[in-house]
């Protein structure tokens, strides 16, 4: 029987007292974000990290930009279909009485991202390690350097509704159509449109802007308590009423959702085009 998961996070206790458990699997997906000459930004596995500075004792790296997204995408991190899921999880060892545990060396966003991945293909026993490589570093605990061989994997991937937003059901809110809070997970220089190399710079019409990085402590990076993340949002999102989140591709985003599942409003939908499908568009308004 796989160990019983604590919620959507689990401590970096939890995770310790776990460890070496036979249907527990634990995953590195850290990505590298980098600048171009343009100050653009550019994606890089974080495989290497993983390999050569060390991760922890038995996990093993999940490739979010290559294996966990679509390569034929028109844009980076595209979600993919539930034939890529189920090999891509088969690669890392995930089988359907495992329990698997996500985490990143940066924030939060990436882990977060696979973690809302996993659960929209149907895979219920998934969780963030709350704070990361970061938190367990902190701690001081024990990390290894090289590769971890996955063992044999699979499961049935099968995508659910009420997951994912599409540019429709965004287009709908913004246009005043269907209910709902659009909630922008970028820094707020990109959401100004100050800062930032998209092409069109600013926001979705009518969005609200609560970064990432604001979810979490600073020197820790575990997510912040219910009451203090729920405080981050508009009023309209503690009466229950639906959220999409969005953000540059649909990875900041994931780290919304996750805040609001713990803030116990669970009535969350990444848009997973983000701004990188609607400023491709020329009529799509936007806001600086």
């Amino acid at each position: 029987m796989p160990p019983l998961l604590s919620g959507p996070t689990v401590t970096t206790q939890w995770l310790a007292d776990h460890l070496g458990s036979d249907d527990l699997v634990v995953l590195d997906a850290t990505v590298l974000v980098m600048r171009d000459s343009s100050g653009a930004r550019k994606y890089l596995s974080g495989r290497e990290r993983h390999l050569v500075d060390g991760h922890i004792p038995g996990a093993v790296f999940a490739d979010l930009l290559d294996v966990f997204s679509d390569p034929d995408g028109t844009h980076p991190f595209t979600r993919p279909d539930a034939v890529v899921v189920e090999r891509a999880a088969a690669s890392v060892g995930i089988r359907e009485s495992t329990a698997v545990v996500v985490y990143d060396s940066g924030g939060g966003v990436w882990a977060a991202r696979l973690w809302w991945l996993l659960l929209g293909f149907g895979f219920e026993t998934v969780a963030v390690l709350d704070g990361g490589l970061t938190a367990w570093l902190v701690e001081g605990r024990d990390t290894d350097a090289g590769a971890v061989e996955a063992r044999i994997g699979g499961i049935v991937a099968s995508e659910k509704p009420g997951i994912w937003a599409d540019k429709s059901q965004v287009e709908r809110i913004v246009a005043g159509s269907d209910p709902g809070v659009l909630v922008c997970a970028l820094p707020p220089g990109e959401f100004r449109g100050t800062t930032g190399s998209n092409r069109r710079p600013g926001h979705l019409p009518g969005s609200v802007n609560v970064p990432a990085a604001h979810l979490v402590e600073r020197g820790s990076r575990t997510f912040l308590e219910p009451r203090a993340l729920l405080a981050l949002y508009p009023r309209a999102v503690s009466d229950g009423e639906r959220v999409i989140a969005y953000c540059g591709e649909g990875v900041a985003a994931a780290a919304t959702a996750l805040s609001l599942v713990l803030a116990g409003r669970p009535n969350v939908m990444v848009y997973d085009g983000s701004l990188d499908e609607w400023a491709a568009d020329p009529s799509a308004p936007r806001v600086v």
